[in-house]
């Protein structure tokens, strides 16, 4: 690996002590040639310094968003520059993806696992989406869970016999639709009296030997919960 040019991003002084030492005890073709504490310490930085890898903790001052914000910046004025995100925002999982969206190489979560030579290694020789293992741990169980969720899904329209429109008309009634909205939208070619029958239809499939008189929409709505006929994570409104 030839020699590559750092600036360390982290507000917590021992933190940077110890990711300066790690880098020079670790990765001796690291030279770290800025560090920085504050956003305006970075930016100012960043106006002369050249580095080829930022090391950018996102929690600066108490604030979560200025690092991601930082990442995206360098991303769209340092188009060479790789920025490997190391952090303590262990359970914050929407802004892993806020960081990724703005350009991230990597995330190094600290939980007690020290960032490694071979992460860094990683990142620099060009590969994206660089974590450690205890971020591959949650992305895991996430991706598990997602797709044990999809076949679920899968497996309760066929067994109750679910079609594309019956989906569309629940998911539209859970996102609070009328039914005489529901028939404005785009590719949904039934009227209101037609929509009543299929939510008739959809109670007696959803409710075998239940009280079907007294179901309405919203109790067939939380039914299709149950049975993981709609996705709570992916409610989405079609085009209208």
């Amino acid at each position: 690996m030839d020699n590559f040019k750092v600036v360390i991003v982290e507000d917590v002084p021992l933190e940077m002590k110890g990711t300066e030492g790690l880098l020079r005890a670790e990765v001796p073709e690291a030279e770290i040639i800025g560090t920085a504490q504050t956003e305006a310490e970075y930016l100012k930085l960043m106006k002369t310094a050249e580095p080829d890898l930022v090391l950018l903790d996102l929690g600066l001052q108490g604030s979560t968003t200025i690092g991601v914000e930082l990442c995206r910046n360098t991303k769209a004025e340092h188009k060479n520059v790789k920025v490997l995100v190391f952090t303590g925002e262990i359970l914050n999982e929407k802004l892993w993806v806020d960081v990724l969206d703005a350009g991230a190489d990597g995330i190094i979560l600290k939980t007690g696992e020290m960032l490694t030579r071979t992460d860094v290694i990683n990142v620099m020789s060009g590969k994206k989406y660089v974590f450690n293992q205890p971020i591959m741990e949650v992305i895991v169980n996430n991706f598990r869970n997602s797709i044990s969720g999809e076949i679920l899904r899968q497996e309760a329209s066929i067994g109750y016999s679910i079609d594309e429109y019956d989906e569309r008309f629940l998911r539209h009634l859970a996102l609070g639709y009328t039914k005489e909205q529901i028939t404005g939208l785009r590719g949904m070619p039934f009227g209101v009296k037609s929509l009543e029958k299929r939510q008739a239809d959809l109670i007696q499939k959803l409710f075998p030997n239940g009280h079907k008189q007294s179901v309405n929409a919203l109790r067939l709505v939380t039914r299709a919960f149950q049975l993981h006929i709609l996705d709570p994570q992916n409610l989405e409104a079609d085009e209208e």
